[in-house]
């Protein structure tokens, strides 16, 4: 990942950066390998994620269906 520096703008250049690292994840990725996550409690975890997800898109087809 590369992020450019004009007219010597760091603050700018560190915007861009963090957004881009917040798109690709990174920052939750970061979150959850914090700390040892037992076998368990990461099945149940992904469980979830994955039930929001399937529910996020079934709210979205719900709407897009309806007009």
């Amino acid at each position: 990942m590369e992020v450019t520096v004009n007219e010597n703008n760091i603050e700018q250049a560190l915007r861009v950066l963090k957004k881009k690292l917040q798109r690709e994840g990174v920052y939750r990725d970061m979150k959850i390998h914090r700390h040892f996550e037992k076998p368990s409690q990461k099945k149940a975890r992904k469980r979830s994620e994955s039930l929001k997800r399937t529910i996020k898109l079934s709210r979205r087809r719900a709407t897009v269906e309806g007009y």
